[in-house]
């Protein structure tokens, strides 16, 4: 997987990069801000880049602002925003967009998972940060459809959500996958989404709900 990397604190740009060549990956372009990140996206075309989403010079959207640019511009390359604090607004803009992520940035520190989730996102497909999630679920309306979920089917749609397969749902839950299965259907049929066969086009879909309650 090649990738740019877009963070200007030095320590987390250089801790980044180290994460990523030490799990295999090449590392095209390490840069300190949104300019410097379109014109690396622009010259490496790459699989992925990871963008702070607050960069000079107002440190306020920048990286949001450079991910619209990108997914715009280059649709293949994954985006994996970075922040420091649950910002909903760009996460769920974005989202349906397909090869986008939007962490926070403590999530690095589970190693394992970040990576899994770059390369997830890297392919096309889609992450948010369980906090952002959580925040969505919690804005519901007296009235949403949400409200009918089950404790059991809320733990499951946030995990959709978050971009996990079934498989990987039913490891994080342990169950089984026909469980599992069976629960995403009542989601589905609760929130009125169509069950597509695609898992990808199925977690946008319920993105797409869940940017409509809030």
């Amino acid at each position: 997987m090649r990738v740019v990397i877009a963070e200007d604190q030095v320590l987390l740009r250089e801790g980044l990069s180290r994460l990523f060549e030490d799990a295999g990956h090449e590392i095209v372009a390490s840069v300190g801000d949104a300019e410097g990140l379109l014109a690396a996206v622009d010259r490496y075309q790459p699989d992925l880049a990871i963008v702070d989403v607050r960069m000079p010079p107002t440190f306020t959207d920048e990286g949001a602002r450079a991910a619209d640019d990108i997914k715009r511009d280059h649709p293949a390359v994954g985006v994996l925003v970075l922040s420091q604090h649950v910002e909903t607004t760009h996460a769920v803009r974005l989202a349906p967009l397909g090869g986008f992520g939007y962490l926070l940035k403590d999530r690095v520190l589970d190693v394992g998972e970040f990576l899994a989730t770059a390369e997830r996102v890297a392919r096309g497909g889609s992450a948010l940060d369980p906090k952002v999630v959580a925040s969505l679920l919690a804005s519901q309306r007296p009235d949403d459809p949400l409200a009918t979920l089950s404790g059991r089917e809320r733990e499951v749609l946030r995990l959709m959500a978050e971009g996990l397969t079934n498989a990987g749902i039913a490891r994080r839950l342990v169950l089984s996958e026909r469980t599992v299965e069976a629960h995403i259907r009542h989601v589905l049929v609760k929130l009125d989404v169509p069950e597509h066969a695609d898992a990808h086009r199925r977690v946008l879909a319920v993105l797409a709900h869940l940017s409509l309650s809030t």
